[in-house]
């Protein structure tokens, strides 16, 4: 019995994102050290406090997504069985190597606070994320090719996250809205995982230079490359991946693959949100899958996991 842990990127921040993990004390360093990159609002106060616009900011909520994710797994303990196979989506990538424990967990909010930092030093005026539903990748192909615009993220079942410029995301959006297709605007101020982004990848992989890398790490989970759904193998590649995530494409259809592939018989998603374990459900649905977000106490999780990985 195998457990999948998925990692969430931005998108799905609220107010009560915290109510699980907030007073988890085997989460309280990791708190005091994302109040310190947040110019000292606790995080627990900023997420209740601040608007919608300020949890949606790209630093801040790199900052809060990633800070969600660590202190689920630190809460959680020894609950979460060794060998697990972490995934995470855009900015939950780097959350997943801090779960994973390839990263110390604290380094880790400091890692994407920097990352957040240099996508915005190279981001342009005007770029974000639209959601697009209910075309094949080759009519968004053409969507893109014919609009300047690019494919941010590929999720299962015909959906995709564009990236680009305000421009060419409007005109996309109004043509695929005339092929029926659904579209979301993306709370988020940059065009992630699009070559928009590449004098920011560069940088990043600079910054990771000087990161300290477990591998294999204690905990012996396995984690997933977002840009093609690969194991992590080798901590100068992955970091190679890492980096150039933020301006290549994340292949989020191929990682929930690797998941199964790597014997995942459970899903839990650390949140905030329940974007990622609504799609792994949306495939498999006759496997255990759960967010954080679905349960009121830790100890339902802890229950929840010791009943459907209990025989490990």
């Amino acid at each position: 019995m195998t457990l999948a842990i998925l990692c969430a990127g931005q998108g799905g921040q609220h107010r009560d994102m915290f109510a699980l993990t907030g007073d988890a004390p085997e989460a309280a360093h990791l708190f005091a050290r994302a109040k310190s990159l947040l110019d000292g609002r606790d995080p627990r106060d900023f997420v209740r406090g601040e608007t919608d616009e300020a949890l949606h900011r790209n630093r801040s909520g790199q900052i809060i997504c990633t800070l969600q994710a660590l202190a689920a797994a630190a809460a959680l303990g020894d609950a979460v069985p060794s060998g697990a196979v972490i995934a995470g989506y855009s900015v939950g990538e780097v959350a997943a190597w801090g779960v994973g424990g390839l990263l110390e967990a604290a380094v880790t909010l400091d890692i994407v606070a920097r990352r957040a930092e240099v996508m915005d030093a190279d981001a342009h005026p005007g770029d974000g994320l639209i959601f697009v539903r209910g075309l094949s990748r080759g009519d968004v192909d053409r969507l893109c090719e014919r609009h300047g615009a690019a494919i941010a993220i590929v999720n299962p079942g015909d959906a995709f996250v564009l990236g680009g410029g305000r421009e060419a995301l409007t005109a996309a959006a109004a043509d695929a809205r005339a092929m029926r297709a659904r579209i979301v605007e993306l709370p988020v101020e940059v065009a992630s995982h699009t070559r928009r982004l590449a004098g920011a990848s560069a940088v990043f992989r600079e910054v990771l230079r000087s990161a300290s890398v477990a591998l294999p790490p204690a905990t012996g989970a396995r984690i997933l490359s977002g840009i093609d759904g690969a194991p992590v193998v080798s901590a100068e590649v992955g970091l190679d991946k890492l980096a150039a995530q933020i301006s290549q494409t994340v292949q989020w259809a191929n990682c929930l693959q690797g998941c199964l592939e790597a014997g995942a018989t459970a899903f839990l998603e650390l949140g905030p949100g329940h974007a990622l374990s609504r799609m792994a459900a949306g495939i498999w649905s006759d496997l255990p899958v759960r967010s954080l977000d679905d349960f009121r106490s830790l100890q339902g999780v802890r229950a929840w996991l010791a009943r459907h990985l209990g025989d490990q």
